[in-house]
This record gives structure tokens, C-alpha cells and sequence, in this order.
């Protein structure tokens, strides 16, 4: 009897382990799909749209989102968690001055999102207060770690701040020609670093 009890509580582990591993994939699907209609059709777009890209029902949206600002947060915050986690790949698998370029690269194209969700995200809606401190503490230590790297391989400058050079490169975005000046700003941390290496 025991054993048939131990079964049983196994096929229902089982069973809740499928459906963790469902919703997982489709909030995963759905913050994907989400994120494309934002950038294309404005963070105004029907909830149906998303839905429909997502593979799944309306209801299931609203069951994880109630509110519009909910998701458009969740979006955001996935951009930023998604950008955090590339910094210690790119460090695994590239030289410092290169993975810190790559990463230059990749939070460029989190900016684009950003963009895309500015109007919301400046609305004044309390949902979206926690996500300019979530940005500071996820991103700063991300950038930080590959400056630190490449300063101390001697590819750029060591004195530069992470939360100053993450304002830079939003502005920078912003501007005709992003992708050059932004370029232009990377060429300026390893310029830096010649000159006050002869100062030394």
C-alpha cells in the first residue's frame, strides 16, 4: 500500500512538473510576444494581437497580467534581466575588450526596447516606479564587471563609471547615427587609456 501511495504521489509530482514547465513556457512566449507587438504596433496594441503571436488565449494574458502596466513592466524587466545575463557569457567566450564591446552592442538593442515602451513607462503608473532602481542594480554591476576587465587587460581606461557610461550610450542612441557615435564612444575609453598610460 505504501508503494502504491509513494506512485501516486509520484505521478503527481510528475504531473505539477508539466505544469510548471506549461506556464513557464507560455509567460516566456507570451513576454516574447509581447515585446514584438510593443516595438511594432505601440504598447496600445489589442491584447488579442498578443495573445494570437503568443500561441495562447486571452484569458491566459490577463491571468498573468490584469493590468496593461503589468505587462509592459514585465516586458521591461525580462529586457533588463536578459541584458544582465549576457555580460558573464560574453566574458566566458570573448577577449575583455571585445566581450565589452559585444555587450556595448547587445544593451543598444535593450535602448531600442526601451524606446518602444518610453510613453508607458513615464506615465506615472506606481507599477513602474521599482524599474528604474531594478535597471541601476542589474546593469551597473553587469558593465562594471566587463570595464573592470578590460581596464585590466589594458584595453581601455580604468577610470570609468558603469552608470555614467550606461547614461552615455542611452543618449547616445537617441542621436542620428547612434550606432556610429556610440562607436565613437568606445574608440574615446581606449584613447583614454594611451594617454594616461604615458602619463604613467
Amino acid at each position: 500500500m505504501s508503494g502504491k501511495r509513494r506512485t501516486q504521489n509520484e505521478v503527481a509530482e510528475g504531473v505539477d512538473r508539466r505544469v510548471r514547465v506549461d506556464v513557464q513556457r507560455n509567460l516566456d512566449a507570451l513576454l516574447q510576444a509581447a515585446k514584438a507587438v510593443f516595438a511594432t504596433s505601440g504598447v496600445d496594441a489589442p491584447v488579442r494581437e498578443i495573445a494570437e503571436k503568443a500561441g495562447v488565449g486571452v484569458g491566459t494574458v490577463y491571468r498573468h497580467f490584469p493590468r496593461r502596466s503589468d505587462l509592459v513592466a514585465a516586458v521591461f524587466r525580462r529586457e533588463i534581466d536578459a541584458c544582465a545575463a549576457a555580460a558573464p557569457l560574453l566574458a566566458a567566450s570573448y577577449e575583455p575588450g571585445e566581450a565589452l564591446l559585444k555587450w556595448i552592442e547587445r544593451y543598444v538593442a535593450f535602448i531600442a526596447t526601451k524606446r518602444g515602451l518610453a510613453e508607458a513607462l513615464h506615465s506615472g503608473d506606481p507599477v513602474f516606479e521599482p524599474l528604474p532602481l531594478y535597471f541601476q542594480q542589474n546593469l551597473e554591476p553587469a558593465l562594471g564587471q566587463l570595464l573592470h576587465a578590460a581596464a585590466t587587460a589594458g584595453e581601455i581606461r580604468g577610470d570609468v563609471d558603469a552608470g555614467d557610461l550606461l547614461n552615455a550610450i542611452a543618449r547616445l542612441s537617441g542621436a542620428d547615427q547612434a550606432q556610429r557615435m556610440v562607436a565613437l564612444l568606445v574608440d574615446g575609453l581606449r584613447y583614454g587609456k594611451k594617454a594616461s598610460s604615458g602619463v604613467r
